[in-house]
């Protein structure tokens, strides 16, 4: 018998999408063989120019015009649907995805996940012109929900909690479509790895306080100027910081290890995040959906630093309010912060037992059971 095809379509505007389709693609593989899964990143099908539009234009506002970037995410959460920049949004999009159509045609699948709204928007609009068939699907990678997540003709959306559930039914999708399973994360964070192995792993010291500091995909921010205010005020502390794709803060970072050789590990892109996240008893992170969603898995407490306004703003007020992060919006503050936590053995136990109630490890495999489930793609 010909197996069931299953197509993950993500954006690498940022990491977490790819990486949530990722995860998807890891617990498929695992735990279902009779699945053929293919994970397609849209902006590897579409022209440089549009490429650079979707993740160099994003990533520069994000990091260096923050505001900006909070007002348009705002304006674009309100505005109206169907007016003339909406027209020519989907012009340009529909001209630039043609090889998402022909990629499409050629793999034929029986079901699409779509792990950014932008897959969604176009194929849901090709669904209702007769030219996709198959039941599409929407992972939704953040604790909130902008308006550009919400299509006609999208089969079921996956989201992280009661409050994205509630936001979709206010935008007027039926209960039934909407499935609270969480954020996928690889399977190698519901290992918990161990503690001691990964520090002797890494040439740390197991049971010293130990600060991972996580600056996204991208590595956004002056992290080696963070890492050395940290490192000189708190001296009883180990540092992991993780930079990222961002060679030049990994420079620095490298140059700083020499004055701190038995304190500092410095890492760029890698997938040793949940061994990293073993060695921790903290994280200092931008809140990113997938990152946040990663250390509430390894039962990471976390303080939130430099979120950009719009999704990470609200995932921030989300974590906050769970009580599995606090914020430091400085330098001055973070360092109180740490030292708050790391004075408090008790209360960090609560935050980490917390983020672990909060937790959805087995969000993919929750995701890939109501895909493959026969009387869902018949409705569907």
């Amino acid at each position: 018998m010909k197996p069931s095809r299953l197509l993950l379509l993500s954006v690498s505007a940022g990491s977490g999408h790819v990486r949530a389709a990722d995860a998807i693609h890891a617990y498929a593989t695992l735990g279902y063989p009779q699945l053929e899964v293919r994970h397609q990143d849209l902006m590897q099908l579409v022209p440089r120019i549009f490429r650079q539009i979707y993740t160099d234009f994003y990533l520069t506002l994000a990091s260096r015009f923050p505001q900006a970037w909070g007002w348009l995410y705002r304006r674009t959460d309100h505005a109206p649907s169907g007016g003339w920049l909406d027209a020519v949004r989907r012009l340009l999009q529909n001209i630039c995805t043609r090889q998402l159509m022909q990629e499409i045609d050629s793999f034929a699948p029986d079901a699409i996940v779509c792990t950014h709204f932008l897959p969604a928007e176009l194929l849901t609009a090709a669904k209702r012109k007769g030219r996709i068939t198959c039941p599409i699907w929407v992972q939704v990678t953040d604790f909130d929900l902008h308006r550009m997540w919400v299509h006609d003709g999208v089969s079921g959306y996956f989201v992280a909690n009661d409050e994205l559930a509630f936001r979709l039914q206010a935008y007027g999708v039926d209960a039934g479509r909407i499935h609270i399973t969480g954020i996928p994360v690889v399977p190698a964070f519901s290992t918990h790895p161990d503690r001691q192995t990964c520090a002797r792993q890494f040439g740390l010291k197991p049971h010293a306080p130990t600060v991972l500091v996580m600056g996204g995909g991208a590595g956004i921010g002056d992290m080696d100027l963070l890492a050395a205010q940290l490192l000189q005020s708190e001296q009883h502390v180990q540092l992991i910081v993780m930079a990222g794709k961002n060679g030049t803060a990994l420079a620095a970072l490298d140059s700083l290890r020499q004055r701190y050789p038995s304190r500092l590990l410095a890492m760029g892109f890698t997938d040793q995040v949940p061994a990293l996240m073993a060695c921790a008893d903290i994280a200092i992170t931008k809140p990113g959906g997938l990152s946040t969603s990663e250390c509430l898995v390894m039962g990471l407490p976390m303080v939130l630093i430099n979120p950009i306004p719009g999704q990470e703003e609200r995932n921030a007020d989300f974590l906050l309010q769970e009580g599995v992060a606090l914020r430091a919006d400085d330098p001055v503050i973070l360092r109180f912060r740490l030292q708050s936590l790391l004075a408090d053995p008790q209360g960090l136990a609560r935050m980490r037992e917390r983020a672990l109630a909060l937790a959805r490890p087995d969000a993919a495999s929750m995701l890939l059971q109501q895909v493959n489930h026969p009387a869902d793609r018949q409705a569907a």
